[in-house]
């Protein structure tokens, strides 16, 4: 009988199922947008349990029209958006507040309070990161400080944290009847609470926080072959599949794009955007604001380990053309609409709608546009918007380039972004290095299937997978340097005018 892997891809915006074959071909898929919550500005929600509906939609969705059957499936990896935070009732199942996502900003207070008692770095020896709003641990403290409710139930065992990957994989598994409560490595390096070079949660850091151990999740590795649980015969699979396979997305990216090797990197350009660099099993500690995460570990073998950059906005600033502004009617219009125009006017975008991330990790900057003159018209504002992504992305390479000495050479790239040839083309000038898109672009679906399958056994190995990757187009850098350089400085420009807007 013909066997499928299947990947859930929890996103930020969207849950999709999709069912790979063993050439790592598309068999069927399923996606379905859930809602976006804002409270307030700045705050961002998402209702775990709508996610949890929406991705039993898509897997019967992705089945149906595949026409296959759950007894067909060999395995589930997960796939998800990461520092994003839930916390739930173990008897219940049902979550104490809504899910507080990776983009908001509510735990700005707390991240405050925590670097004024030790700076922004004072975790970063043990964790990899500096303390940011970006990321779960923060915004876990905010749910026990302000939901009465979870803090008692955390005090007395009954309630559970987890980053989405961990939720649905908790409701995959029996759920109250006794899921599986556990979370990837790659997963659990992005709360700011796990040590990179024990893999284990970190007493000091839950008690500065306030988080109590007991509500923790396991941490198993991204590619577990002692399988965590199986889904039910009355869920949506309609047949028990071991659940066994488990990355961050952005991971999730760079297995995908089988960047195995010291020095590869991948960029995905998503809701955010988030380049990886593979720095092998030895983490490298960053002096110029990129985070040490957690690539992947296969169980018993060390971890792999990546310099990470990451942007907040990215995609979300084409939404936020269509939906806010209503530019484009549809975020494919906005590669039309900037190809209207031969450049950007003198026009800038800087869409630090949530602070600056990487490098700059700036809570207190705003989004601007700058530059504005009366020649200034919608195409070049669209423009402007595409190559704000490719600044961005320059500004992670330039630090990744500090911290690891590599010099990039190609940049692979992945993501619903790079179907946009105007951006891509763009990218490569501005890096000067070729860019380049593989055939398959849904590599974090594709990455969580690998994880899945090299579990079970169903690829055998690494290397196996290599044979499976192939280059769909490759850009080659076209621009004079005059042309480039004066482009960066204008950005350069752009970016200090978001600074110190929020007191």
């Amino acid at each position: 009988m013909v066997s499928y892997i299947g990947a859930l891809d929890l996103g930020t915006t969207s849950n999709r199922f999709i069912l790979f074959d063993h050439q790592g071909q598309i068999a069927g898929a399923d996606q379905v947008e859930h809602q976006q919550i804002f409270p307030k500005p700045g705050w961002v929600e998402h209702d775990p349990l709508e996610i949890w509906d929406n991705s039993r939609r898509v897997i019967k969705g992705a089945m149906g029209k595949a026409g296959i059957n759950g007894k067909e499936i060999a395995a589930i990896g997960i796939t998800n958006q990461r520092e994003t935070a839930v916390v739930w009732d173990r008897k219940t199942g049902k979550p104490f507040y809504n899910a507080i996502v990776w983009q908001c900003t509510r735990t700005d207070e707390i991240c405050s309070a925590l670097t004024k008692e030790g700076g922004q770095d004072r975790f970063r020896k043990k964790t990899g990161l500096p303390v940011a709003t970006y990321f779960a641990g923060p915004k876990v403290k905010w749910i026990l400080d302000h939901v009465p409710e979870a803090r008692a139930a955390a005090e007395r065992g009954q309630a559970l944290f987890g980053t989405i990957e961990t939720w649905v994989i908790w409701q995959l598994t029996g759920g109250a009847a006794g899921g599986a409560h556990v979370t990837d490595v790659s997963n659990a390096s992005r709360t700011l609470i796990m040590d990179l070079e024990t893999l284990a949660w970190d007493d000091e850091i839950l008690k500065i926080m306030g988080i109590p151990r007991q509500m923790m999740p396991r941490i198993v590795p991204s590619i577990d072959k002692n399988t965590w649980g199986h889904t039910l015969k009355d869920g949506p699979l309609g047949a028990t599949v071991p659940v066994c396979g488990a990355l961050g997305d952005q991971q999730a990216a760079l297995v995908g794009q089988t960047c195995f090797g010291v020095g590869e990197a991948k960029n995905t350009y998503g809701t955010g955007c988030f380049m990886l660099l593979n720095t092998g099993t030895e983490p490298v500690q960053s002096a110029h604001g990129l985070l040490t995460t957690v690539g992947y570990q296969i169980s018993g073998e060390k971890p792999v380990y990546c310099l990470e950059g990451s942007v907040a906005i990215a995609g979300a600033l084409v939404q936020w053309l269509r939906d806010n502004l209503g530019l484009i009617a549809s975020a494919p219009e906005v590669e039309t609409l900037a190809r209207t125009v031969d450049d950007n006017g003198g026009t800038y975008i800087v869409p630090a709608f949530s602070g600056l991330f990487a490098p700059y990790w700036r809570a207190d900057a705003r989004g601007v546009i700058v530059g504005l003159t009366r020649y200034v018209n919608k195409g070049h504002i669209a423009r402007a918007a595409l190559e704000a992504n490719a600044y961005q992305t320059l500004d992670i390479v330039e630090a990744m380039k500090k911290d690891s000495g590599v010099e990039l050479n190609s940049l692979k790239v992945d993501g619903g972004m790079v179907a946009n040839e105007l951006l891509m083309q763009f990218q490569s000038d501005l890096l000067n290095v070729p860019v380049i898109r593989p055939a398959i672009t849904e590599t974090t679906a594709l990455g969580a299937a690998y994880a899945a399958g090299l579990a079970v056994g169903y690829w055998t190995s690494m290397e196996d997978l290599k044979q499976y990757w192939s280059v769909d187009k490759t850009w080659q850098p076209q621009m004079d340097d005059h042309v480039r350089q004066a482009g960066v400085r204008g950005w350069k420009k752009a970016v200090q005018r978001t600074l110190d807007w929020e007191d």
